[in-house]
């Protein structure tokens, strides 16, 4: 099973893990999440990472998904993981993203399951209402 770690802004990645476990359950294991904070140091924030990362490593992968490109969580995390065989690092995540990745963890390869967060998080992003109205309407 693919395991995660969510690096995010303040406490929003629990929020998120909240709210996908309310839609597809809770995940017993192999999830872990490591709020950045203005509180704590770079080398704290390094180590919180690093150790997440070096629990949660397994044969089958490893996914740390952060909140936003070139912000503070991915920049501390990348250089911790860049060298590691079978761990990959998706920004950008978002709820549609969260759901999908624990919805496939058991059945898809990594490589297959990367690609499914970012086409979950990309078919999330959405104008509602051209979704619901016709182009004439849309303002």
């Amino acid at each position: 099973m693919i395991n995660f770690v969510i690096v995010t802004h303040g406490e929003f990645g629990a929020y998120l893990v909240e709210a996908a476990e309310q839609i597809v359950g809770h995940q017993e294991r192999g999830v872990r999440v490591v709020p950045v904070s203005s509180r704590a140091t770079v080398a704290e924030m390094q180590e919180r990472i690093a150790r997440a990362i070096a629990e949660l490593s397994e044969e089958d992968g490893l996914v740390v998904l952060t909140d936003m490109p070139g912000g503070t969580p991915g920049n501390i995390a990348f250089p911790l993981i860049k060298d590691l065989p079978r761990v990959e690092m998706v920004s950008g995540v978002n709820l549609y993203m969260l759901v999908a990745a624990f919805s496939h963890r058991q059945a898809l390869p990594l490589d297959r399951l990367v690609e499914k967060i970012m086409e979950a998080g990309q078919k999330s992003i959405r104008d509602i209402r051209y979704m619901f109205l016709s182009k004439a309407v849309r303002r």
